[in-house]
């Protein structure tokens, strides 16, 4: 469960009851055909039922075997609708390396919820990039439906878990978060909410579904720029990412927020919260002072902001109309 209050700087949202789901036991008294018969029923249950931890798997589109690590919580219940949240790394980095700096997967556990972690594509395999609009790398240079691959992946989860269709989320970093942005903007018919994370919106959105959005971007990022522009460190040819300001502003007036937003300022970051936003929606941003191209509350990221229980906390109340 989420603490209501992580430490006195950070206020959380409980995940609801139904998002926890925790299930109830009981007694019953079996006679000793009816103990024969639950024990066979068991057994196929135990059969179908997909193992809990991370696995891997992979998908075969557009000529590609795309793959993807799961985590599925060790209470994954397939009698109750779960949520699926969806983890992007960054160019040139992995899904092993963004379960590992997020602790998505820990959450999981905790909340019972999905983690799904997907790869991009790269010439080699340990170096992929998302085609994110105008990066990155080997994904971008050969134009990879990398919306393809996540549309056909989530509905390969929903035929093999029990997915709730209105709570699917997508977060990354970096690349990542620019991917998540596309999500949102040419997948909304799936996506609820997105959670990018040092990223920008670098792509023509006109999404046909309400989609929530929460940021998460360090002012002193170097690869993506606050304030945007282009920077001698980002990855591939010239480009210019637009700002945080213009994606958080085009995300409020494309739901409907009302325009004065609350904020609240810690030593640690400045949180923008948009309320009154259409459908149910909402749109916030979490502005680190100093913060640099890394994932806020990572051991290695000079913060304390807790990026991972905040996007969960807003996902939980964020989703799909």
């Amino acid at each position: 469960m989420l603490p209501e209050k992580s430490n006195s700087q950070w206020t959380i949202i409980p995940a609801s009851r139904g998002a926890r789901g925790r299930r109830r036991g009981g007694r019953i008294a079996l006679g000793f055909f009816a103990v024969l018969l639950l024990g066979a029923a068991l057994s196929r249950s135990v059969r179908n039922r997909p193992a809990a931890g991370t696995t891997a798997g992979s998908i075969d589109i557009d000529g590609r075997t795309r793959t993807y690590l799961l985590h599925a919580p060790a209470r994954y219940d397939p009698k109750r609708k779960t949520p699926l949240v969806l983890v992007l790394h960054g160019a040139t980095e992995s899904p092993e390396n963004v379960e590992r700096i997020s602790g998505m997967s820990a959450l999981a556990d905790r909340e019972d919820f999905l983690a799904v972690y997907p790869s991009g594509t790269g010439r080699l395999s340990r170096v992929p990039t998302w085609n994110a609009g105008n990066c990155c790398g080997y994904a971008l240079a050969n134009k990879v439906d990398d919306v393809a691959f996540i549309r056909t992946l989530i509905e390969k989860v929903e035929r093999e878990y029990t997915i709730d269709p209105r709570r699917v989320f997508a977060t990354g970093i970096s690349n990542g978060a620019m991917m998540s942005y596309r999500l949102a903007c040419e997948l909304s018919d799936k996506i609820a909410a997105i959670a990018p994370v040092e990223g920008a919106l670098n792509v023509e959105c006109g999404p046909a579904h309400p989609v929530s959005v929460i940021v998460f971007h360090g002012t002193a990022d170097r690869l993506v720029p606050f304030d945007g522009g282009s920077t001698p460190f980002q990855l591939g040819g010239p480009r210019k990412d637009n700002s945080v300001a213009g994606a958080v502003d085009f995300w409020v007036k494309q739901d409907g927020c009302a325009p004065s937003p609350a904020r609240q300022e810690t030593r640690s970051a400045v949180s923008t919260i948009y309320s009154g936003c259409r459908g149910g929606t909402g749109v916030a941003l979490y502005a680190i002072p100093g913060g640099r191209h890394m994932w806020p509350g990572d051991r290695l990221s000079g913060n304390d902001v807790p990026a991972t229980e905040l996007m969960w906390s807003f996902f939980v109340e964020h989703p799909k109309p």
